[in-house]
């Protein structure tokens, strides 16, 4: 008489196993360059995309947690009788899992790093900015008689540029 249906043999178990080992490392992975891959300066950005990325980064550190506790378990039942190579993909699986934690939680600074505003400005007259092609795009702005312009190319990596102009402090951005 054979084994009943709803069983599966050892062999069949130990695989599927390792394929949901695999796929919480790829979720994990995801969870981390997902975000940085949407968010990237210079690199156009659709509110749908945005929002993936901002609820992945939410999330991102708790889902590579429970990722990295189960792939464990899962890592812990299939080395018992599991060959060097297996348990070398294994020990792998596991170093993936833990980077994939601790970029979650870089990357929730990163992008608060990365966009951070730009502080000190360096202004000179608009003939000497060498750095500014005629054709550049620029944020203007005139109050109280002094005027400033700002390259939306430099703009675009800090997203925001504290400043004063004709005594007025101004936070630029677009």
């Amino acid at each position: 008489m054979g084994e009943m249906p709803s069983q599966q043999s050892p062999p069949l178990r130990r695989r599927t196993a390792g394929a949901v080992l695999f796929l919480l490392v790829l979720a994990a992975l995801a969870m981390v360059l997902v975000p940085i891959w949407l968010i990237r300066p210079f690199a156009p950005q659709t509110p749908g995309g945005l929002a993936i990325a901002y609820g992945l980064r939410r999330w991102g550190f708790l889902g590579t947690i429970a990722a990295l506790v189960g792939g464990a378990a899962l890592a812990a039942w299939l080395w018992r009788g599991a060959r060097w190579w297996s348990r070398t993909a294994l020990a792998l699986a596991f170093v993936l899992l833990a980077a994939a934690v601790w970029g979650a939680r870089w990357t929730s600074s990163m992008f608060e790093g990365m966009f951070a505003p730009l502080a000190k400005t360096a202004s000179v007259p608009a003939a000497e900015a060498r750095w500014v092609e005629a054709g550049d795009p620029v944020l203007a702005i005139e109050l109280n008689g002094d005027a400033a312009a700002y390259p939306v190319r430099q703009v675009a990596y800090h997203h925001v540029v504290n400043d004063v102009v004709g005594g007025v402090p101004v936070a630029v951005t677009y």
